[in-house]
């Protein structure tokens, strides 16, 4: 099998344009994932390490024949399905490198074929859109008798994310067609939300009602729900009461997800008396609401400004026998901000860490953000370098809104030490840390740092926002730098060639 993949011109064409895009793995550990790895007990914790290493040598790799070598003399390495599976996991960003590391994989001593190691594969390829190579690896896994139901499902999805819906439903129905896979109602609803979640509604919508008409499934609760979920989000409150009435019709009460799907819809067009009677509607009707029912309601008002009556959910859910989870503490926080009450919004972080919870990246991020938004840049600085003292490591969100907040105060020095140390720790940059650190020296009149910078985003397989580059091109050319602006300019339609025929 690996001659195939090693013969085909996309394959080579792809490796070394997709090897320089590759996060730097994180150190951290990951219990084997397998019971009959090959790895004695004692090694198993050892997986994440051993992935860490592996990865700095893709990284490192300009070529098959050097990635290969280079893997060749890590003869220390005991392989292992689960040591393969945590690889293809930390290259899914990368997805012919990922494919290049399992050809070698597959021909060394302790490895064996497992559906893990295909999904994670497929899943790497499903990026970049590499739906040919996908269909070699099914075809490869019928051979191994590791294809399973769940292999269209991730494909299915891959299509869906890249608007390939056709592409999607011919795969549904070629699961029973080619493959002797006959979906069950069960499956029919997965592939019904994932057609919904990729924002396709309107087709996920067609499809039930196609299957319902031909009777070939009866839908249940949760093919209603799916609907429900995939018209709230588009704010179609007609299409949503149409659905639910047809629900209730086929005599199918809603449940508490149902009830939390119809609240959210409401608070999302700012109906937020509709969201309340639906939660009254809910305890009538002697459905218990549940923490996530709580968090969805205190969010929601909190973001309209309804900060009493967000509080006054907060108190009654912990009456309620509800230990708060963190997402509920960060809604209470967030409404707090919203209304730039800093000082009580602490008062709550300090009671997330009395109970024990801890605090998580994400709740540093939205005080961090409400900070940034009424100018209090010193206090937002302090809070961040607070973060790793506290055992919350930044995460790349957290780095984007600091260096964000430093740029646009025209503190770009204070940006870049930011951005030193974010790399520093292995924090990969996102395109929004990229734009703002490359607009912030532009405007500072340091077009050869940006342009240095732009070469690095580009480097990284980051497609830059139009708007971005000119606004680059014009600092470059005001400053007399035209011959930067053509390069830069160069650069940008080869990175453009890349992700079109790679």
């Amino acid at each position: 099998m690996s001659d195939r993949y090693l013969a085909n011109p996309k394959f080579q064409l792809c490796f070394s344009k997709f090897i320089h895009n590759i996060p730097e793995p994180e150190l951290v550990s990951f219990p084997d994932l397998y019971e009959n790895s090959h790895l004695p007990a004692s090694r198993n914790i050892d997986v994440g390490d051993e992935a860490d290493k592996v990865c700095r040598v893709v990284a490192l790799s300009n070529s098959f024949s050097e990635l290969t070598s280079s893997l060749d003399n890590m003869r220390d390495m005991v392989l292992s399905p689960s040591l393969v599976t945590e690889v293809l996991k930390r290259l899914s960003n990368a997805g012919m490198p990922a494919l290049a590391f399992f050809c070698w994989a597959e021909n060394q001593k302790g490895f064996y074929y497992t559906t893990d190691i295909y999904h994670n594969l497929i899943e790497a390829l499903g990026k970049i859109k590499q739906f040919e190579l996908i269909w070699d690896l099914v075809d490869d896994m019928i051979k191994r008798g590791v294809l399973k139901k769940e292999t269209f499902n991730t494909i299915i999805r891959w299509y869906a994310r890249a608007k390939m819906i056709k592409e999607a439903i011919k795969t549904f129905e070629k699961m029973e067609s080619h493959f002797g896979f006959k979906p069950v109602l069960s499956d029919f609803n997965v592939f019904l939300d994932t057609i919904a979640k990729s924002n396709h509604v309107k087709e996920a919508h067609e499809l039930f009602v196609g299957m319902s008409k031909r009777q070939r499934f009866n839908p249940d609760l949760k093919s209603y729900t799916i609907l429900l979920e995939g018209w709230g989000k588009e704010k179609n409150l007609m299409m949503l009461k149409q659905v639910y009435n047809e629900m209730r019709s086929n005599g199918l009460e809603p449940d508490v997800v149902t009830y939390g799907i119809l609240m959210n819809a409401f608070l999302k067009c700012r109906m937020c008396d509709a969201a309340i009677n639906v939660f009254k509607q809910m305890e009538r009707s002697n459905c218990r609401p549940n923490a996530h029912i709580y968090c969805t309601l205190i969010n929601g008002l909190g973001s309209q400004g309804r900060l009493d009556e967000a509080l006054k959910y907060f108190e009654i859910s912990k009456n309620e026998g509800f230990m708060p989870d963190i997402p509920t503490y960060n809604a209470a926080i967030g409404a707090l901000c919203r209304l730039s009450r800093f000082d009580d919004a602490f008062l709550v972080m300090e009671e997330m860490r009395q109970s024990g919870l801890g605090l998580n990246s994400r709740t540093y991020d939205i005080i961090l953000n409400h900070l940034v938004k009424v100018k209090r840049v010193d206090d937002a600085y302090q809070l961040f370098r607070r973060m790793s003292e506290e055992g919350c490591e930044p995460q790349t969100n957290t780095y984007a809104v600091i260096v964000s907040m430093f740029c646009c105060c025209k503190r770009v020095d204070m940006a870049l030490e930011v951005w030193k140390e974010m790399t520093e720790k292995g924090v990969l940059p996102s395109m929004h840390i990229f734009c703002s650190l490359i607009r912030g020296l532009c405007f500072a009149d340091r077009v050869e740092e940006a342009c240095t910078l732009f070469e690095k985003m580009l480097n990284k397989g980051i497609w830059p926002p139009e708007k971005l580059f000119g606004n680059l091109k014009e600092a470059l050319i005001a400053s007399g730098r035209r011959d930067l602006a053509i390069e830069a300019m160069a650069k940008l339609e080869r990175l453009r060639k890349i992700l079109t025929y790679g």
